[in-house]
């Protein structure tokens, strides 16, 4: 196997306290990497703390900060971004877009090695027909919303650093999530729980749709994978699944791991998209800060009959899901419960719910 000779050198993490950045620090520490996070000033580093991680503040629009925490690095893992499907664009601007052109920057003046960029599957666009397969091969930005902001950053973020990697400047390897799940998750998870508990929540068509959701430990060890390797650079991979989930599948598992009946009530996805591209309208209107109850991305995220293949990941970088959905949505789940001060409902057993 070609691996590459940073194996022994320092590893920088950026959005450390996110997510896929923790994600990211906690399997490097498994691993006996070396690993420095960036943290923004005033961020809960208390588990990157217990990791015994080395962190440097900074974020990613202040290049000074981005200089010091390249210093001495061989490979930065690039998971700092804007996220949600929610906000004004020159937030994603900022931190997305020219936030990465910064930490590029940075890494090229510190002498890195491999840029491992985190980029979407979102960043390939909306794509949503019935029995498409999307692999790495497909091209970027197609049939994006109107204020898709997250994906629209994603694509320009993207396009920069395969710029600088043609350019011959850094050595870049890109891999693309799709709806990320796990502990310390608190986006996603948390809405979600909190429409099923309130009801609001329906099925998008018949709900037999396959999902493309995966944890987020499961991605970091896919992202390690190939930014170790030397084969990999200027290479994509999607890291988007953990094997067979359905939408209806996802939403009961969730809804069992908090005492709650099983989602039955459904809405057509045409009707759920043209519902939320109006509480869209009216969200900018009113200039709302807050997401409205659904949106056209949440909408395609939920109910789209594309699915996005990860194949390639699977045969080159011998990609396994570590974490099955039967153990991991439980999991996130009661994480989730314990950030509340709550209990998960009952015992979780979950593999033939997952086999249904």
């Amino acid at each position: 196997m070609d691996r590459s000779d940073t194996q022994s050198g320092l590893n920088l993490v950026t959005g450390g306290t996110g997510l896929l950045g923790s994600h990211f620090v906690e399997q490097l520490v498994k691993r006996g990497r070396r690993v420095r996070a960036l943290v923004r000033p005033g961020s809960d580093t208390r588990f990157l703390e217990s990791l015994g991680v080395e962190l440097s503040e900074g974020d990613m629009t202040d290049k000074a900060s981005l200089l010091r925490a390249c210093e001495g690095v061989s490979i930065v893992y690039h998971a700092a971004a804007r996220v949600g499907d929610w906000g004004p664009w020159h937030e994603f601007v900022e931190i997305t877009i020219a936030g990465t052109r910064k930490l590029l920057e940075s890494a090229i003046a510190a002498g890195v090695k491999r840029f491992l960029h985190i980029s979407s599957i979102s960043a390939y666009g909306h794509p949503n027909r019935a029995g498409l397969v999307v692999d790495e091969s497909h091209e970027l930005g197609v049939n994006l919303h109107h204020w898709s902001y997250y994906s629209r950053a994603k694509v320009e973020a993207e396009k920069l650093v395969w710029a600088a990697h043609e350019r011959g400047d850094i050595e870049v390897t890109v891999i693309r999530p799709s709806w990320l799940y796990g502990p310390r998750d608190r986006a996603t998870i948390g809405r979600l729980c909190d429409s099923i508990r309130k009801g609001k929540i329906k099925l998008i068509g018949d709900g037999n749709n396959r999902l493309n959701v995966v944890h987020a430990g499961n991605v970091a060890e896919g992202g390690i994978a190939a930014a170790e390797r030397n084969d990999c650079a200027g290479e994509a991979f999607n890291c988007s699944n953990d094997g067979v989930l359905t939408q209806k599948q996802y939403f009961n598992l969730v809804a069992k791991a908090l005492g709650e009946p099983e989602v039955t009530r459904k809405v057509p996805y045409g009707v759920a998209y043209n519902a939320a591209f109006v509480f869209e309208i009216m969200g900018h209107l009113f200039r709302r800060t807050t997401p409205p109850l659904v949106t056209r991305y949440s909408v395609w995220l939920m109910g789209r009959k594309t699915f996005f293949e990860c194949r390639k990941a699977r045969e080159k970088l011998a990609w396994t899901p570590t974490v099955k959905y039967e153990d991991g949505i439980p999991e996130a789940v009661a994480d989730y419960l314990s950030q509340q001060g709550e209990r998960p409902a009952t015992p979780m057993s979950a593999k033939e719910m997952v086999a249904t």
